[in-house]
Parts: C-alpha cells; structure tokens; sequence
C-alpha cells in the first residue's frame, strides 16, 4: 500500500505504475497538487505545464492497459533544468534574453527520456545562464531551498535540487560546468552524478562551457540515479564529443557491497573544510570502513591550479557565445553574470590553447599519481555549511558573498577540468538543519563503481529517507 506516491523512490513509482498498483495519471496530479502546494515558499520551477503532463500519462495508462510499455520510466513524472531544449518550446535559460525564445530541436537526452516513457512536469528555475553557484536569479525570483527557504540551494540547477529534495519530481536533469549538479544535490540533500565527460549528449543543451560542461541527474537513492544514467547515457551523432564507450547496465550490480574497495581520501585536513562539515565527512568514512572499504590517503591535489585552468576556460568559452548580446543588449544581464564572462573578451587565444593543453597534462598526472592504487576518491561536497540566500548574494553590496562562493565549489571544479565521473551523496545535517554530503570521484568511465558505493552507503544510513517538512 503506498500512501503518498510522492514519497516513493523513482524505481519504486516506475514499478507501482508498471505493476498497475497505481496509475500514471494519478501519480502525475498527486505530484501536480504538491507543486502548487509549494511552489509558491520554494519558486523551483519557472513553468508547469499540468495540462500536457496530465494528458501523457492518460495515453501512457491507455498504452499500458493495451500491453504497450514503453520503457523503464513508463508513466514516471520528471522535470529539468530550463536549458535542455525541446522543439517548439520555450527554454529561457534562466535569463532575460531567452524569455521568449523557442527551441528548433528536441535535446537527446530528452528524447531518450519521452522513449523511455517519461513525463516532463515543467521547467526548473536555474541560475541565469548556469553563471551561478546558488540559486540566485534576478529574472525569475531566487529559488529557495526546502530544508529552509532561507537558504541557498547551490546552483547553476537549483530548481533540480530543490525540487527533487521536495519531492515534487522523481528526478531531474541538470547540467555541471564547475559543480552545478552537485552544489544542489549537496545543498539540498539528494544525490547528483556528473558523469564522465563524453558519457551524456548534450546535443540541444544551452552550453555554459563546452568543454566542461556535462549533463546529468539529481535523484534521491543510487538506484534512482542509476536508472536515469541507463537511459540518458551513450553516444549521439549529434553530439561529436559524446563517447562510443558501451553503456553498462549500471543497475546489474547496484548490491554486491564495497568490501575490498580502495577508497581514497581527500580534504580531511583541509583548514578550508568546516569543523562541522569534517565531523561528517570522518563518520562516513567510519561507516565505508566497517562495510569493507579499504582507506587510503592520497598525494596532495593542487586545487589553485585546477581552479584558475579551469576559470580561464570557462570564461573565455562563455564570453565567445557572449560576445553579441553583451554588446548590443549588456542591461539583458545581471551585473555579476556579465561581470564574470566580459574577462574573456580580454584574454589572449594563447592564455585559453595554453589552459586546454594543460587539462590534458594534468589529467594524465592526475589518473597517475591520485588516483594509481585507488578505485575511488571520498572527500567533501560543499566545504562549508549551506548559508542564507542573503550571505550568498552576488549583487550585494556589503559581506564577504564571493568569498563564500569560491569556498562553495573549491573541491568540485577540478573535477570537470579533468573530466572525471563525481557524485554528490548525502551525509547528514548541520546545526543549522541543512544537509552535508560527502563527494565520490571514480575512474573515467566508472560511475557504477560511484552508484555501487552510494548504494551501500543508502544500505547502512537513512539519510537519503528524510524528506522536509516545509509546509508542516
């Protein structure tokens, strides 16, 4: 008997409506009346769309009473970051300047996810132009996180943190440049996976940084995680960076245990790491050894190094997409936002080469020293524990808001320099009442090595089960 759909994992409401216990047309307006419930304290969506999100899952009911099923997520209510585009549609971006502007061409891994029997609620609200690491956006109102409206969420994919922490959706896409997927899912308390560079299409995804940018999801159990990689994951011919590496069944062996696994360990004497946030990360690691996983330290990681390579591209991949709308309509950004990407118009062709060069050096380094006799590396998400909205502001005039941003993605940008598979797993709470997650980083290619821990992790602790009490 389930007497909440809402509080169902994805894996166990796709089963429910496949097994016919409940139908995808009352799953999809039990999430509906949620979202009016709380949108109005959390503002996570930009758009909802009920009208067709109701009508495709009566078809997909009908298709199912008629022995059709259409994938692993027959029937299952989704909703995304507003920058995976779908043809006719409106995607804005989160900014101003694509308030209107419709796409000509569905996103690959949207396309994948109608295949596979989807629904799609509505748009999530983002940072503008995923230029942001908190959820704030000055064009559709910030997005607040439901552990404490008060709160940042993290960004750029706020509304997939918030929302899927919420439980107004089973799961999100969101997009990573330097942390986006999993600044939310750390902020919020859910799972976020930026897989390898190359695993996921991001052909008819607005591009922050194409060289860094990856796509992925936000759910709140590894197996939910694990379910929406199978489906978005593999090559596209649209998308010439995407990788031909086969697709593992990343669900097959979600169970087998971490016993023997050579966990390494980062950032644990990092004075850039909160006493509370530390006290965390220390219980979790107590908890992967008495599941058997072997703790390793590791050689020192040169963050600053990684930091700026990674800066220097990103603002200068930004600032060529740019360039146009900063000249002939600069009122169309926040100040901050364009602050951050008019440096690249500044910047020698041979300060970004040297910087790609470089990723390729550092990587192999990397791979070589860091990672050489380990399977996985553990460290913190977010250093520090999530502060207000207010703290974070960047158009504020008086605190320490940079500051505080910089502290917030420090351990998760060298991660899309190097192009490695990072998760975000939730570890606790603070004093405060908001979550604390610990952050995994496999082998190229080794996110069911990163499921396969979170797994066992969710197993042994009951974090992932606490949902907010927003509205109580």
């Amino acid at each position: 008997m389930i007497s909440d759909p809402a509080l169902t994992s994805l894996a166990g409401i796709a089963d429910a409506i496949t097994s016919r216990r409940l139908s995808s047309a009352e799953v999809t307006a039990n999430l509906l009346d949620r979202i009016e419930a709380w949108q109005p304290r959390l503002n996570c969506f930009i758009a909802v769309n009920p009208e067709a999100a109701l009508e495709r899952a009566r078809w997909l009911d009908a298709e199912l009473a008629a022995g059709r099923r259409h994938g692993p997520l027959h029937g299952v209510p989704l909703a995304h970051k507003d920058l995976f585009h779908r043809a006719g549609e409106i995607s804005t971006g989160g900014s101003a300047i694509r308030r209107e502007w419709r796409a000509d061409a569905t996103a690959t891994v949207l396309a994948r996810l109608d295949e596979a029997g989807a629904i799609q609620l509505g748009r999530l609200n983002m940072s503008e132009f995923a230029a942001g690491a908190t959820g704030h956006n000055k064009w559709y109102g910030d997005c607040r996180n439901p552990w404490n409206p008060a709160y940042a969420t993290g960004g750029s994919s706020s509304g997939s943190g918030a929302a899927v922490a919420a439980r107004l959706t089973y799961g999100a896409l969101g997009t990573d440049t330097g942390g986006s997927i999993r600044l939310p899912a750390a902020a919020n308390g859910v799972l976020g996976l930026k897989p390898t560079y190359g695993r996921v299409s991001r052909h008819g995804v607005m591009p922050r940084s194409g060289t860094l940018d990856h796509a992925g999801p936000l759910a709140r159990t590894a197996e939910d995680c694990a379910l929406l990689l199978g489906v978005i994951a593999g090559p596209d011919a649209n998308d010439p960076t995407s990788s031909v590496v086969a697709v593992p069944d990343y669900r097959a062996d979600l169970d087998r245990g971490i016993r023997g696994l050579r966990v390494g360990v980062f950032g644990a004497d990092d004075p850039a790491v909160d006493p509370e946030v530390r006290s965390a990360l220390e219980a979790s690691r107590s908890v992967l050894r008495d599941l058997g996983a072997e703790l390793r330290p590791v050689p020192p990681i040169d963050w600053g190094r990684c930091f700026d390579l990674t800066e220097t591209i990103i603002i200068c991949e930004a600032a060529a997409m740019h360039a146009a709308w900063m000249r002939e309509r600069p009122w169309d950004y926040t100040d901050h936002v364009r602050r951050r990407m008019e440096p690249g118009l500044l910047l020698p062709a041979t300060s970004y080469i040297e910087a790609l060069s470089l990723r390729d050096v550092y990587r192999t380094e990397f791979l070589g020293t860091v990672m050489t006799d380990i399977d996985v590396l553990h460290g913190p998400s977010i250093p520090i524990p999530v502060p207000t909205l207010a703290e974070t502001d960047p158009e504020a005039a008086e605190g320490d808001a940079l500051g505080i941003i910089a502290r917030f993605s420090r351990f998760m940008r060298p991660f899309n320099l190097l192009g490695l598979p990072a998760m975000s797993v939730p570890c606790g709470f603070t004093a405060n009442g908001l979550p604390v997650a610990f952050q995994v980083v496999g082998n190229p290619f080794a996110e069911a090595t990163l499921l396969t821990l979170a797994q066992a992790w969710q197993d042994a602790t009951d974090f992932h089960k606490r949902a907010p009490g927003l509205l109580e």
